[in-house]
């Protein structure tokens, strides 16, 4: 068994790691990856030398360069990727339904922050599907999909910055603040839930820890809509939740453009 080590300087998220998995499908001399986005740093445990790997990888110009091979024992590494995709899962769930809870919620209370935050859940559970669904499916209908999931949730964002600026310039009645931070509270409970079994997990996997960070920056969104929900009932104004839309729907543009990669 060999063991290469690589430095990746653009890899900084799940999606660089879902691209970089599915350039390297097809490779049967591989046999695992083990990703450090913390440090940029991939590791390829194969089974024989092959140029390959690192033509590939550099064929996606994410700043790669090869570091060292060197040969390493069987067990070396442990392949906990059924424990690991029970507890993506999980994540994909609770944000696929609080996706579905908030945009309900969001507009019948006329909520953009909460519209804006489901979309965020939505791109979220985008991410962790496609990298579960890496295990079974050609690498072109995974690009297309995940082609059509970015545009798709570019667009809603897109449109969502539209209705905030039609917003901003017409009269729109105050949103409902109590749903706004009832539901909130909620997400953010349901985030801080994630937060903790992925933490329990202990998973050193750069993927894990990637969610890990992707549910603590939910957990700051969450408390940003209850903080833009105080301010609507203290100010009986549209604009706070118009400001927490407009920053939360840049965000899921930006997460919707990390989706778009990954069709490349």
């Amino acid at each position: 068994m060999f063991k290469s080590v690589f430095t990746v300087s653009k890899m900084d998220c799940p999606s660089e790691e879902s691209l970089i998995r599915m350039k390297l499908e097809g490779l049967s001399v591989i046999k695992n990856l083990v990703f450090d986005i913390e440090n940029r740093k991939l590791t390829v445990f194969h089974s024989e030398e092959n140029p390959e790997i690192e033509q590939r990888l550099k064929e996606l110009n994410l700043g790669t360069e090869h570091k060292e091979t060197i040969t390493v024992q069987q067990d070396e590494f442990i392949d906990n990727t059924s424990v690991q995709s029970k507890l993506l899962w999980t994540v994909l769930i609770i944000n696929f339904a609080f996706f579905i809870l908030e945009i309900t919620t969001g507009l019948i209370s006329k909520s953009m922050g909460l519209v804006a935050d489901s979309l965020d859940m939505l791109a979220d559970a985008l991410v962790y599907g496609l990298s579960l669904w890496a295990v079974g499916s050609t690498v072109i209908r995974k690009k297309k999909v995940a082609k059509l999931s970015g545009y798709f949730q570019l667009a809603l964002a897109l449109l969502g910055l539209l209705e905030v600026i039609r917003r901003f310039i017409s009269f729109e009645e105050v949103p409902d603040f109590q749903t706004m931070i009832i539901v909130s509270v909620l997400a953010l409970i349901a985030n801080s839930v994630c937060l903790y079994l992925l933490q329990k997990s202990k998973s050193r996997e750069a993927h894990m820890k990637a969610t890990m960070i992707f549910t603590s920056n939910d957990i700051i969104i969450n408390t940003g809509v209850i903080a833009a929900g105080v301010l609507v009932l203290l100010t009986q104004s549209k604009y706070p939740d118009l400001i927490i839309g407009t920053i939360v729907f840049l965000v899921v543009v930006r997460g919707a453009i990390r989706i778009l990669k990954l069709g490349k």
